[in-house]
């Protein structure tokens, strides 16, 4: 008798990253579990036929928000959760921006009770001080004891140097990554002055405050200094210039304990993109809100850098900042718009279209959606050996793509309760068709276009 675990995956292309397997095989998932991956598997157990596609370990998402508690207007785990698996992931680190703050270890606890049954696996990340506010530090050890598998305040890096220090101190002992999201203030601008895009001829030309790059370096200097001096393992989240890349570099080759991450928007898009302006000949719609991201979208030169950086294993990972918002979030001026971009569904339609434009290769994107954000964060301890990987004894998580599906991205047809994305109208190479978590299949798009 089969388990509803059991899935047998035949004829696909296998690429996994951490075991060097590329060929075409079939995967053989028993209780849940990655059982076999070898040719002409035979087995008990209902056949995904994937000829012509390829088949990955389930992606790993470092940043994602799924704001619950206390957003559930903007998303729920449950929408989150189904939204990951229709863009192949997994596994997703839910930021600790929820109200309450995931600052404590009930509110810990309560997310990973609703996190039962999703449709992804929901790993929670813990913030680095009471309510984001970067006073005072949250009680990191009764955190860890909680479950969270690293440290955040994103959406606010840690302004006071004071209190970094004493996080890094405690991340350090505690054996945890702190995942900063790097922005000085005193460079960006604060509350109503604070600079909504980059600072550049786009927003000269728009009129709209700006924010230079020197913001994101300047807090990411000083990180690296303390990261050195603690000992502490540092992620830097959605690294978006060409000076980040160059430090984030070196401090690597100095040996020290650093990761990061970039996400699909900041390879992809430009801060054109508030303008309206696109390369697919869409009409132009200027002050667009739905590019309006923290960090903001970048001019070519650091999109390309970050490009060059990830192809280079300079960055370590794929993370989508996938941050849904309600219509009136964006439907409003743009600088009272909220920052962020629904990003879960459309994270791999753009990695595949800069592979089918030869920026990077799909091996490359498939290391670093699968086995690069495991090992930046060491995800794969206790119950979850194996992450990221096709492993004999791995969870049977796995992503099967079409890498040469061209599609037009088209929010309306979202799970994500968030709409907000530039990309609507645009054409993408590159799609998942169906997802495996724990060998059930969460996510079928065949199925879901099959005729009635």
């Amino acid at each position: 008798m089969t388990s509803p675990t059991d899935l047998l995956v035949r004829g696909g292309r296998i690429i996994d990253p951490a075991n060097g397997v590329e060929g075409t095989l079939d995967v053989l998932v028993r209780d849940g579990r990655i059982a076999a991956v070898a040719a002409e598997l035979a087995a008990n157990a209902p056949v995904f036929d994937a000829t012509g596609l390829v088949v990955a370990p389930g992606f790993v998402d470092l940043h994602t928000h799924l704001r619950e508690p206390g957003f559930e207007h903007k998303e729920t785990i449950a929408s989150g959760t189904i939204a990951a698996a229709r863009g192949g992931y997994t596994t997703v680190c839910a930021m600790a921006n929820t109200d309450p703050t995931m600052d404590s270890a009930a509110v810990v606890a309560q997310v990973l009770e609703r996190a039962r049954g999703a449709s992804a696996r929901v790993l929670p990340v813990g913030a680095i001080t009471k309510g984001r506010r970067g006073k005072e530090l949250a009680e990191m050890e009764a955190l860890r004891a909680a479950g969270v598998v690293a440290y955040s305040d994103d959406g606010e890096g840690i302004a006071d140097a004071g209190v970094a220090r004493r996080a890094f101190d405690y991340a350090a002992a505690l054996d945890l990554p702190i995942s900063e999201h790097c922005e000085d203030l005193a460079i960006a601008g604060a509350g109503q002055e604070r600079g909504v895009m980059h600072e550049g001829a786009v927003s000269a030309r728009l009129g709209l405050s700006g924010q230079p790059a020197a913001a994101e370096i300047a807090m990411l200097d000083r990180d690296i200094h303390l990261a050195e001096l603690t000992g502490a393992q540092l992620h830097f989240a959605h690294v978006s210039t060409a000076a980040s890349c160059a430090a984030v570099a070196t401090a690597k080759e100095h040996g020290l304990r650093i990761s990061a991450e970039v996400t699909p928007h900041h390879l992809f898009l430009t801060d054109a993109a508030v303008a309206g302006e696109t390369t697919n000949g869409l009409d132009p719609n200027s002050y667009d809100t739905n590019a309006k991201v923290a960090p903001p979208l970048r001019p070519a030169a650091h999109a390309a850098a970050c490009v060059d950086a990830l192809a280079t294993g300079v960055l370590d990972a794929v993370a989508t900042d996938h941050a849904p918002h309600a219509l009136p979030d964006k439907q409003c001026e743009f600088q009272h718009a909220a920052y962020g971009i629904s990003g879960l569904e459309t994270a791999f339609g753009v990695l595949g279209t800069l592979v089918s434009e030869r920026k990077l290769t799909l091996a490359t994107v498939i290391e670093r959606l699968t086995i690069g954000p495991v090992r930046a964060w060491r995800l794969d301890r206790e119950t979850h050996r194996g992450l990221g990987t096709l492993a004999e004894g791995a969870p049977g998580d796995l992503a099967i793509i079409d890498p040469a599906c061209r599609w037009v991205v088209n929010p309306d047809r979202f799970a994500s309760l968030g709409k907000n994305t530039p990309l609507t109208g645009r054409t993408l190479t590159g799609r998942v068709v169906a997802t495996v978590l724990g060998g059930r299949l969460v996510f079928d798009a065949r199925a879901e276009e099959a005729p009635a």
